[in-house]
């Protein structure tokens, strides 16, 4: 068994919903069965005060969870390699390989990180989501941050809802970009195809992301981002709702494009690259037990760096660069 305490503040436009959806979407390492059960028992309360899972909120409410957590038996370990590249008593830092799930799902039960992150540290298993915090897509390569221990896993979720954890991603989009910027539009699950996310003006969460340009090609961009908030597929969503999807993303770029004048290697490194062109290449946060800030950077990998070397040797940088 193990100690979780969480807080977090109800948003505004969370006024007039139910507690045990808001506490669903404010504590999303938890089911909201287990999260109904632990308001019912007075585990998961409302400025101190004992609540029903259906009463409504105002906007503004300290919600404060203090919970015994057994372990899940439900997850296997399973010998897959990771690559860590920091390691305490406290947190693992690791660098995600493409084609790694991070969490089991439909169609994924076995070969996740969290498989293999309780074959590391076996200690994991009484933790929510064995100390996963945050999450990348199965084809997005990078830095990736989990916790220990119950009390940094409450200091990292703190830091995460408080949007002082920096994430610095790499990423080559389709288009020549004038200039950087930033997109703030809320994202929410597609209306029509439920399995994708999409820019929803009404109900959709808040999403800001920001983006500068690192070098630009007769077709494409090279691009440097950073997120300041956290939602599913956020970069990729955003990009393609501002016309400039990422390289090798079907699910938001659509079809493949080649450009009408990219030289045959070109054109080849485009067919052949298997994902979306997105590495998350930084990450800061303070410790969460000495409370010392760290920042840590993945390199490139090698089908991303290949990507670049070849828009660079193809002659396609645009006049003028």
């Amino acid at each position: 068994m193990s100690t979780i305490e969480q807080r977090a503040t109800v948003p505004a436009s969370h006024a007039g919903v139910r507690l045990d959806q808001a506490a669903a979407e404010l504590f999303p390492d938890f089911s909201r069965s287990r999260l109904q059960a632990w308001i019912r028992q007075g585990l998961l309360r409302v400025d101190g005060i004992a609540a029903r899972p259906r009463d409504k909120l105002l906007g503004g409410e300290s919600l404060s969870l203090s919970a015994e957590l057994a372990c899940d038996s439900s997850w296997q370990a399973e010998e897959i390699a990771l690559n860590p590249i920091y390691e305490d008593e406290h947190l693992l830092v690791l660098d995600k390989p493409a084609g790694l799930v991070v969490h089991p799902a439909a169609g994924n039960y076995s070969g996740t990180l969290l498989n293999a992150l309780l074959h590391h540290a076996p200690e994991l298993a009484r933790l929510p989501r064995a100390g996963i915090v945050h999450r990348l897509d199965k084809d997005t390569t990078g830095l990736m941050v989990v916790a220990r221990t119950p009390a940094a896993h409450s200091s990292l979720v703190a830091q995460l809802q408080a949007r002082s954890v920096s994430r610095e991603y790499r990423a080559v989009v389709q288009g020549v970009m004038t200039g950087g910027g930033t997109v703030a539009a809320p994202i929410g699950r597609h209306p029509r195809q439920r399995t994708k996310m999409a820019v929803v003006e009404r109900g959709g969460k808040t999403a800001l992301t920001h983006y500068r340009i690192e070098q630009r090609f007769a077709a494409h961009t090279a691009v440097s981002v950073r997120l300041e908030t956290g939602r599913t597929h956020q970069i990729r969503v955003h990009m393609a709702h501002i016309g400039y999807p990422l390289v090798g993303d079907t699910v938001y770029g659509g079809r493949l494009k080649i450009p009408r004048a990219a030289p045959p290697a070109l054109a080849e490194q485009l067919r052949g690259f298997p994902r979306q062109a997105l590495h998350a290449a930084g990450l800061g946060l303070l410790h969460p037990s000495s409370g010392e800030a760290r920042h840590w950077t993945a390199p490139l990998p090698a089908d991303f760096e290949q990507l670049l070397q070849v828009l660079r040797g193809s002659g396609q940088a645009p006049a003028g660069d």
